[in-house]
């Protein structure tokens, strides 16, 4: 890792054990990684959107490893960890809490008292979220965005830090409900686990079927990833990337003028605004879980997909004619920051 701390812009506040903290921050990846492999894009991605403050949407087919991955997380973190199995019938209130009616041990009197649910923690598994009706899922909004929830006018504060991993089974499968615009955009990024390779597959027989499991140790702490979170927005971006990335944003827009045809043609939604900040929030996250102090052009073209696939969309031409939404997103990022037709 390059010693981070002589770089010339970097915060006098900030110089006092800061490698000794992004040495801890790659020990995390390699404890991580015992546990869960053949992931490596995806864990870098984890620490990526938890060192940027935001939350992950994690697609895959059931049986790859979505849930090991979260769990080892919140080992390897220390942060607080609840689960919550999303169902068809499960209910608002079973996720944020609610009041219920308890007795006084010293008055003798029943009285109502708020009972926190599983949110109230520091990293949330909502596994399957996409089983549940689309108001449940509503109630994960205000937690993720706003790190509070309101029962009876009450506003009550979650722990921080606050990181929601949301599981989600591919839609075309029986069972799921789709998940509401307004609810995608509150996840930094949407992060699809592959199904193994054949070496990789190999490796995770060996190492689940056997007589040793893997042991990940504590590397981090919750203040030390709130310092990270603080850091992370510190980390500066050239002017000319971040007018590309407006570039680019707008380039993205069907109604906007002088964008491309297949734009114009295909495209329901575009990137908003929360998306362009996204994207340069998690290029800031994996600079410095790089070691650099400064974004590049590459760190943006590596968040790129994770950032912005769910929150850019085809319309019915797009969908009937087989457009590759993600493909389509990249060619509109390379004309944008490379000059390619």
């Amino acid at each position: 890792m390059n010693d981070i701390t002589k770089h010339p812009t970097l915060p006098p506040e900030s110089l006092d054990g800061l490698n000794a903290l992004l040495n801890r921050l790659v020990a995390a990846r390699r404890e991580i990684g015992k546990a869960v492999v053949g992931q490596e894009a995806v864990i870098e991605q984890l620490l990526t959107a938890i060192i940027s403050g935001g939350h992950v949407l994690l697609e895959g087919a059931p049986g790859v490893g979505k849930t090991l991955l979260v769990r080892t997380l919140g080992t390897v973190t220390g942060l607080d960890f609840a689960r919550i199995q999303f169902t068809p019938d499960l209910m608002p209130a079973d996720v944020t809490g609610g009041l219920a009616l308890s007795p006084n041990a010293e008055t003798g009197r029943t009285e109502v008292e708020f009972r926190p649910g599983p949110i109230f923690t520091q990293i949330l598994l909502a596994d399957e979220i996409n089983r549940a009706t689309p108001k449940t899922q509503s109630a994960l909004l205000e937690a993720m965005q706003e790190r509070t929830v309101t029962v009876s006018g009450r506003t009550m504060s979650l722990p921080e830090p606050l990181f929601v991993l949301a599981t989600q089974n591919p839609i075309e499968m029986e069972g799921t409900y789709q998940l509401p615009e307004a609810q995608i955009d509150r996840f930094l990024m949407k992060t699809v686990v592959a199904f193994p390779s054949e070496d990789d597959l190999d490796a995770i027989l060996d190492q689940t079927t056997g007589t040793r499991n893997a042991e990940p140790q504590q590397v981090l702490s919750a203040a030390e990833i709130l310092e990270l979170q603080r850091l992370t927005r510190a980390v500066p971006i050239a002017a000319h990337l971040r007018r590309m990335v407006a570039r680019f944003v707008i380039a993205t827009q069907p109604d906007g003028e002088g964008v491309s045809k297949r734009i114009a043609d295909y495209v329901r939604f575009g990137v908003s605004p929360r998306g362009a900040q996204s994207l340069v929030l998690a290029a800031k996250g994996r600079a410095l879980l790089e070691g650099r102090y400064n974004v590049s052009l590459d760190d943006l073209e590596a968040v790129l997909l994770a950032t912005l696939r769910h929150r850019f969309q085809l319309n019915y031409e797009g969908i009937a004619e087989g457009i590759d939404a993600e493909g389509l997103l990249l060619d509109t990022w390379r004309s944008v920051a490379h000059g390619s037709k």
